[in-house]
């Protein structure tokens, strides 16, 4: 039966309790169905309809800084670079074993280890010509940036702001996060392990703060019972409160639920003895994975490599493990959410509904091998988003095999010749952010206001 003082919540008082419920079932380990069943018995089903298919997708952000950007476009190739067969430049392989896509709006070359490629045309990557080189900075900014001070990561979280979750937005430091209006508080760790560690306090504080109203307290408490119930635990009935004690039982499921295991390991390749910045990559996107399997966070924000690469070419057998085992994280990382029922959501996985950016300081001079310069031609950069079909995908613009460098005309797609690639940054960002609002362009206008802009040929219309 309903209670009537949760189906009058409004507000934060509303949001308070569909932060409590998914975190309270997370800790119960119960489905996300369960959770939205209970809420339905107990809040009401415009309640659970809050829950329970989002107009909005997640996120997963890698930031590269120190030049660790660099790797990246070792996986998803500039079309002629891939294509020149020419052994000054910096590219892994041969034009033999990197085959053009057939399944993308423009032009992309498959390398050997280019993830996703079995996954189907929604995970195709979308690169874009984006921002400027900012070699050896940790916290790059101007290849994810929308316009008028309004930064990609934070227009991205306030359109998040619609999912209940924990923490909004995690971030592990170092990465500017920057402004957008009525974008969420970032909370920030030291190193992706501490994600888990954080989880043990901050769950903890955020379930201990009893409301002042006691038919409140009272009504979060029966649906609290309610959820233990769902989990056929009923000896935890009679003793959980919401007090300190409970709170810390809670902080200690979640950590636990995050913390990476040796069978994690194995399947994001990490196993063994990897290089310290691929495994801690790996780590960062296992328990990404995790956290937003238990609804806790929208958003999540990953140092990438942070390595300086200058030297790869003079060891090839090296560079082809780190390539292959980076290529290997990132299959994984959709591997895992596909097989997650989207908690938002039922019907979709996670997989379909979480997109990835990445982007850094400087992707390093692609023509040149040799120390690998980290100057790019006519001072370029670019933007990598997995958009999930909201997107049109392949390269737009490009670095040539002559060292010429195209843009965009973000109206239609085309490539512009000679274009800047700082020209483009804006409509970049608003392609990953229209990808976020899932199709949404209204909502993406509504973060841009005075700065958006026309990508009608970036992205892929939706019947809203």
């Amino acid at each position: 039966m309903a209670d009537q003082t949760l189906k009058d919540l409004r507000g934060n008082s509303r949001r308070r309790f569909l932060k409590f419920a998914g975190a309270a079932g997370a800790a119960l380990a119960l489905q996300r169905s369960d959770v939205l069943n209970v809420i339905s018995d107990v809040g009401g089903e415009a309640m659970a309809q809050d829950l329970s298919c989002s107009e909005t997708n997640r996120s997963i952000h890698l930031v590269a800084g120190r030049g660790g950007f660099a790797w990246f476009q070792l996986l998803f190739p500039h079309t002629e670079i891939a294509q020149a067969g020419d052994a000054g430049f910096a590219y892994h392989t041969s034009p033999a074993n990197s085959p053009e896509a057939t399944d993308t709006d423009h032009p992309f070359v498959f390398a050997p280890e280019t993830p996703w490629q079995q996954m189907g045309p929604t995970k195709r990557i979308t690169a874009m010509m984006s921002g400027s080189n900012e070699t050896h900075t940790e916290q790059p900014t101007t290849a994810a940036t929308m316009g008028g001070n309004i930064s990609m990561l934070a227009a991205i979280a306030r359109l998040q702001n619609q999912l209940p979750s924990l923490l909004p937005v995690i971030g592990v430091t170092p990465f500017s996060f920057g402004t957008a209006p009525g974008a969420p508080a970032v909370t920030t760790v030291g190193s992706p392990m501490g994600m888990v560690d954080l989880f043990n306090s901050s769950a903890s504080q955020a379930l201990l703060s009893v409301p002042d109203d006691a038919a409140q307290y009272e009504a979060y408490y029966k649906a609290f019972l309610s959820l233990n119930r769902a989990a056929r635990r009923p000896t935890y009935a009679g003793q959980l409160r919401i007090t300190k004690a409970s709170a810390n039982f809670l902080g200690k499921n979640l950590a636990d639920l995050l913390r990476p295991s040796d069978a994690d390991r194995v399947a994001f390749g990490i196993d063994g003895n990897p290089p310290t910045n691929l495994r801690e990559l790996g780590e960062g996107l296992i328990i990404a994975t995790r956290a937003l399997k238990l609804g806790l966070t929208n958003s999540i924000i990953l140092p990438a490599l942070r390595d300086d690469p200058h030297g790869a070419f003079g060891n090839m057998g090296d560079l082809n493990m780190r390539v292959a085992m980076l290529g290997k994280m990132l299959d994984a990382t959709y591997e895992v959410l596909n097989a997650i029922p989207d908690p938002s959501c039922s019907g979709q996985s996670l997989g379909s509904t979480t997109i990835m950016t990445i982007h850094g300081d400087t992707p390093k001079n692609p023509r040149n091998r040799n120390g690998w310069p980290d100057g790019t031609p006519n001072n370029s950069n670019w933007l990598y988003v997995m958009g999930n079909g909201y997107l049109k995908t392949g390269w737009f613009g490009g670095v040539r095999a002559n060292g010429n460098v195209d843009g965009f005309d973000p109206k239609t797609g085309d490539n512009v010749a000679g274009q800047a690639s700082a020209a483009t940054a804006t409509a970049a960002g608003a392609a990953a952010a229209f990808a976020v609002a899932k199709g949404d362009q209204k909502r993406v206008d509504d973060v841009l206001g005075a700065n958006s802009v026309n990508i009608a040929g970036i992205v892929n219309p939706q019947l809203l």
